[in-house]
């Protein structure tokens, strides 16, 4: 039977996502689960991770390709260090330095600023960033020393705390940038928690670590930017890892070297999420043989259709003897429509 389904992947430092997804496809071949030609599986990724940054990055395998869009709509959590007394180019650490301060902010005063970039605000995205301008990414213009202007784009910061990088980091995994996560990754600290112990609150502070959750096309090195500058210094994101995508998380999330044993003969099923679970958000019902043939054939059902199920308003996920995936379907007007079929 082909998978059909999600390997969350803890992806390692300098590594990119088309690499990851390489990487994948690599691991499914070797196991005889890729195929060839018409029955060749698909594979992409729910949201491109930056190489300069690890964490959670969803692969999608087989019908789960189909739910790539949504995965790139998915709210995300980010934990991000800020290097405090220079910028560059890149707002990481890959680029030239363009701006310098000998100013260092405290704790207060990263604490302070904080509410100033939580709920909806706008933000300059960087120069080096895949967004297209006249049908070219914006990074491929900037290296080739075109003056770039992009312009403000409003997002949404759901939650900004200061954060501690043992809340996604266990000993020595920061320099390695490779590590299988934990649940721990996912909680803000406590609103009584205070600063992290390494600094008092009114010492100047070289770096701060940040928690985000954050709204569709943020940018996490924008956001660095910014705050450092409403601090009256300037900074740059040294650290950058997702702690979270859409419903998946660290906890779900594998190593590159727990991903390679699927090519050594290892039981994918050991390491895949079944397709509905990029779909937890949304409701599930189980529809009739012929209802879920309708729905299969690209046809419509009335709402009277789904007597028995609970009242529905919008999409949900139509599934057949009790849980296979049929169709990711929407209720509009009384009329129910197919907007994604699943042919499992």
């Amino acid at each position: 039977m082909k998978p059909h389904g999600w390997i969350i992947l803890d992806k390692p430092l300098e590594l990119g996502s088309t690499q990851a997804v390489g990487a994948v496809k690599r691991n499914l071949r070797e196991a005889g689960l890729l195929g060839k030609g018409k029955n060749k599986l698909k594979v992409g990724h729910g949201g491109t991770l930056d190489p300069l940054a690890t964490g959670v990055l969803p692969i999608a395998i087989g019908e789960a390709t189909k739910l790539c869009g949504r995965m790139l709509d998915a709210t995300k959590i980010y934990d991000f260090t800020i290097g405090f007394g220079s910028e560059t180019e890149t707002l990481d650490v890959e680029g030239e330095v363009t701006e310098m301060s000998d100013h260092r902010p405290s704790l207060a005063d990263v604490e302070a600023v904080l509410p100033q970039f939580t709920g909806p605000i706008e933000q300059i995205p960087p120069k080096y960033s895949a967004l297209k301008i006249d049908g070219k990414r914006a990074y491929d213009l900037a290296r080739a020393g075109v003056d770039v202007e992009m312009k403000l784009r409003g997002v949404t910061i759901y939650a900004l705390s200061i954060s501690s990088l043992e809340q996604s980091f266990g000993e020595g995994d920061r320099a390695e940038g490779v590590v299988e996560g934990s649940d721990s990754a996912l909680a803000p600290p406590p609103a009584d928690a205070g600063p992290p112990p390494h600094a008092s609150h009114g010492e100047e502070i070289q770096e701060v670590t940040l928690s985000a959750t954050v709204s569709k096309g943020t940018y996490i090195r924008s956001l660095a930017r910014d705050i450092a500058r409403a601090l009256g210094t300037f900074g740059h994101v040294t650290m950058l890892r997702r702690t979270k995508a859409g419903p998946f998380h660290l906890g779900q999330a594998i190593s590159l070297d727990k991903l390679n044993e699927i090519g050594k003969g290892a039981d994918i099923k050991e390491y895949l999420l079944p397709l509905e679970a990029g779909l937890d958000d949304i409701p599930a019902f189980d529809l009739d043989p012929d209802q879920a043939r309708m729905l299969r054939q690209g046809l419509t059902l009335d709402e009277q259709d789904l007597i028995g199920n609970p009242a529905v308003n919008g999409l949900f996920l139509a599934t057949e003897n009790e849980g296979s995936p049929v169709a990711l379907a929407e209720l509009v007007d009384g009329t129910v429509k197919v907007v994604r079929g699943f042919n499992m």
